[in-house]
């Protein structure tokens, strides 16, 4: 029979390791976030857009989806629950991954990151609530606050 010790520290770990999984969504917008502004010239001179049509539409897609994400996403995580959520957002930003590296034009390049952005708002709704409700009291706030890092 197992010792009540091991058990609990193979909880632990298992419990950490979920807690980071889904951190690692607020890691995500970080990226994003880096990596874009990273490609930002190179994208303007690709297309070469005005100013006006390459900030407000082209960089701040994701920007939008983010917020509309964000407002909305409490609704299908109430509906289907956290942990089905979550997994969407991988699919979410799995799309997005793959439609900006494909993308021909202006347009569904920014569409993708649209899509990106939906992804990262949802993700900062559902991901540090999943992970305080999967947490023990004695650890929620320690789990919960890896997704700021």
């Amino acid at each position: 029979m197992q010792n009540l010790n091991t058990v609990v520290s193979e909880k632990r770990i298992n419990l950490t390791g979920i807690s980071l999984i889904a951190a690692l969504a607020g890691f995500i917008f970080g990226f994003d976030t880096v990596v874009i502004s990273g490609a930002n010239l190179p994208i303007k001179e690709l297309w070469n857009t005005s100013p006006l049509f390459h900030g407000f539409f082209i960089m701040s897609m994701a920007l939008w989806g983010t917020v509309i994400g964000a407002i909305f996403g409490g609704f299908p995580t109430e509906k289907f629950g956290r942990k089905k959520v979550l997994l969407s957002v991988g699919i979410l930003f799995s799309l997005s991954t793959i439609g900006t590296a494909l993308a021909t034009n202006p347009y569904s390049f920014s569409f993708f990151r649209f899509i990106g952005g939906l992804g990262i708002g949802i993700s900062s709704v559902v991901a540090p609530i999943y992970i305080s409700e999967i947490s023990t009291p004695a650890n929620r706030g320690k789990l919960t606050g890896m997704y700021q890092f």
